[in-house]
């Protein structure tokens, strides 16, 4: 098999119940894959991801999927992968966010946090990688981080740590997987108007954000766009990056993009 043989059929993308992890399974169905959809705590807004998905003439199964619950979220995607028949791209959507401050976390909290944003996405990751290696058709690894991948934020000291180090795993994947033809990326988005930032209905070029360059927060769609390219043979050879997805917010460093309140810092 060479890269441009690549032609995926089947994707299981985790906590695509809403926001991006919804956006990210239309978008893979209307590239013309069968999408296997997980939610935790929102079944009502699975099915209708799932509805989304049948309405682009493809195939949805929609299962519970709980990533704290480590090392049985594996089976689920054994499970979700032997439903569709098969995994060519997953995309490790599913986890927690924030977090109280480092001296306000306790270990119950810690411990979830990671669990949710690291250990689970382990498990998942590996079982799917071992079914890729199997197959022999290469395959496309996608994890959904965030910008606190790369820079960290006050007040989310497990949350931080678990995107630090699920983003490390992406790059040690790219390098072991690479010979079986299998990608591995990181995605990082920034303020995205999802569910997660209660935004659910808000139409992010109607918020102004003044410490963003572009303006404003970022719609669910523009990541999914991101992770649907890294999904198609056209990605053949990205592998071990880390895509930011911020309207520019990380290149403002000590200027704290996102919290500014005022568009001054524009005028030298």
């Amino acid at each position: 098999m060479t890269d441009h043989d690549f032609r995926p059929s089947t994707a299981i993308v985790t906590g695509s119940d809403s926001g991006i992890g919804r956006a990210t399974a239309v978008a893979l169905a209307e590239a013309g894959l069968d999408v296997g959809i997980t939610w935790h705590s929102d079944e009502d807004g699975a099915e209708e991801t799932a509805k989304l998905v049948r309405q682009r003439d493809r195939r949805a199964v929609v299962t519970r999927l709980d990533t704290t619950d480590a090392p049985a979220c594996g089976d689920v995607i054994d499970r979700l992968a032997d439903e569709l028949g098969g995994c060519d791209v997953f995309v490790n959507n599913a986890g927690v966010n924030g977090g109280p401050a480092f001296f306000d976390t306790d270990w119950d909290t810690w411990r979830t946090t990671v669990a949710a944003d690291l250990d689970g996405p382990f498990v998942c990751i590996q079982r799917v990688a071992r079914r890729m290696v199997a197959a022999g058709r290469g395959g496309r690894i996608i994890a959904v981080t965030s910008v606190h991948e790369h820079q960290p934020r006050v007040g989310s000291a497990a949350y931080d740590a678990a995107k630090h180090g699920l983003g490390g795993l992406i790059k040690t994947l790219a390098l072991e997987l690479g010979e079986y033809g299998i990608t591995c990326n990181s995605v990082a988005p920034g303020e995205i108007s999802t569910p997660m930032n209660d935004a659910t209905d808000e139409d992010p070029h109607d918020v102004h954000r003044p410490g963003i360059p572009l303006g404003r927060p970022g719609d669910a769609r523009e990541v999914a766009a991101v992770i649907a390219f890294l999904a198609s043979a056209h990605a053949s050879y990205v592998t071990g990056a880390s895509w930011t997805v911020d309207g520019g917010m990380l290149q403002m460093g000590p200027q704290a993009g996102s919290h500014l309140t005022s568009d001054d810092w524009r005028r030298v």
